[in-house]
C-alpha cells in the first residue's frame, strides 16, 4: 500500500493498525519484528515514521492448521461472486473467533459456506472490516489476499460509503452535526474506548436526525473513519448513547431519573431488547476486480423495527397528554 501524499509522519505500527483494522496491534508488531514489513523496500523498526508517498509492503507467512471448525450457520448473503461476498450480520454474532468466542462466529459460518476446513487465519485477511457483536448489518468479505488488499485501500482512503441507523437517548434541537473527537482505550476499562484530548486516533462521525420521540431519537450516521466502537463512543460523548448499550450508558443507567410509568415503560422495552440498537444499513464500494460501483442496503432487523414503532406510538401518546 502507498501512504497518501498528505500523510503526516506516523509511526509504522500505528500506520498499519489504522490502515488494516482487521489485523490486531499485536499481530502488526510481530510482523514488523519478524522482518515481514518493508518500507520502500527496506525492513525498518516499528518506530519508523511513515510519510507521504512511502510504499509499505507486508509478507504473510502460511498459517498452521487450527481447531476452529466450519459451522453450518445460516448466512444472509446480499452479493457473492468469485472475489467478494457481502453479508448481513445479525446482532449477537461475533465477527471473528477470539477469547471466549471460538464458536458461532461469522468466520465459522464463512468457513462452512466457502468449504474451507483449514486454519481460519487463511480467511481472516478476508475480513476487511468488523461490526461489534451487538451491531447488525452489512459486511464485505474478500476471498483472496489481492482482493483484500484492494478493499483495504478503499477503507484506508475513506472512499467506502457506510451509513448506519441508531436509536439513541435524548431529543435533539439541531438537525445534525459532525462529531470530531479522538478515541483511545478507556483508562479504567481496556474493553471500552473513550474520547481523549490528545494522543488518540482521529475519529469523525456525521449524524442526521431522522425523527425525535418523547425521550429518544432515530438517527442516520455516516462514518468518516472506522475506529472500534466509534459511533457508540461518539454518541455517548455528546450525551446521546445508543439505546440498550450498557457499555456506554445507554441501558439501565439512563432511566435512573425516570419515575413511575416511564421507568416501567422502558424496563419493559429492555426486556425485549437483547442488543443495543445500532445497524449498518448501507455499504458501498468499488468492486476490486471489475471496477464497477456496488451499493447495498438492508433495513434494520425485526427487533429494532419493533422498538422503533413502539417509540413512535409512545411519542404520539405523550403529545396527547
Amino acid at each position: 500500500m502507498q501512504a497518501a501524499a498528505g500523510q503526516k509522519p506516523l509511526r509504522l505500527d500505528r500506520f498499519l493498525t489504522q490502515a488494516l483494522p482487521a489485523i490486531s496491534r499485536n499481530k502488526v508488531h510481530s510482523l514488523i519484528e519478524a522482518g515481514l514489513v518493508f518500507v520502500n523496500g527496506q525492513t525498518v523498526r516499528k518506530s519508523w515514521r511513515v510519510t507521504g508517498g512511502d510504499t509499505v509492503e507486508i509478507l504473510f507467512r502460511p498459517q498452521e492448521p487450527s481447531d476452529i471448525a466450519p459451522e453450518a450457520i445460516p448466512l444472509e448473503i446480499h452479493f457473492e461472486d468469485e472475489h467478494v461476498l457481502v453479508v448481513n450480520k445479525p446482532a449477537g454474532m461475533v465477527t471473528h473467533p477470539a477469547h471466549g468466542n471460538f464458536s458461532g462466529t461469522l468466520v465459522n459460518a464463512l468457513l462452512h459456506h466457502l468449504g474451507q476446513t483449514t486454519n481460519p487465519e487463511n480467511l481472516r485477511p478476508g475480513i476487511v472490516h468488523r461490526l461489534d457483536k451487538g451491531t447488525s448489518g452489512l459486511l464485505v468479505v474478500a476471498k483472496n489476499e489481492r482482493v483484500h488488499r484492494k478493499l483495504t485501500e478503499q477503507f484506508s482512503s475513506r472512499t467506502v460509503d457506510r451509513e448506519y441507523r441508531a436509536i439513541v437517548w435524548g431529543r435533539f434541537r439541531n438537525d445534525g452535526d459532525v462529531i470530531e473527537a479522538q478515541l483511545d482505550r478507556h483508562p479504567g476499562d481496556r474493553k471500552r474506548f473513550a474520547v481523549v484530548r490528545r494522543g488518540g486516533k482521529e475519529a469523525v462521525t456525521t449524524y442526521h436526525v431522522i425523527e425525535n420521540y418523547a425521550d429518544t431519537a432515530y438517527l442516520k450516521l455516516k462514518l468518516g473513519t472506522g475506529r472500534t466502537h466509534q459511533i457508540r463512543v461518539h454518541l455517548e460523548h455528546i450525551g446521546h448513547p445508543v439505546f440498550g448499550d450498557s457499555s456506554y450508558g445507554g441501558r439501565l443507567k439512563r432511566i435512573g431519573h425516570f419515575g413511575g410509568n416511564r421507568k416501567k415503560f422502558y424496563h419493559e422495552l429492555f426486556d425485549n431488547v437483547e442488543h443495543f440498537l445500532l445497524h449498518a444499513r448501507t455499504l458501498g464500494f468499488v468492486h476490486p476486480v471489475s471496477g464497477s460501483a456496488l451499493s447495498f442496503a438492508v433495513e434494520p432487523p425485526v427487533a429494532f423495527s419493533k422498538v422503533l414503532e413502539i417509540l413512535k406510538e409512545d411519542a404520539l401518546l405523550e403529545l396527547d397528554k
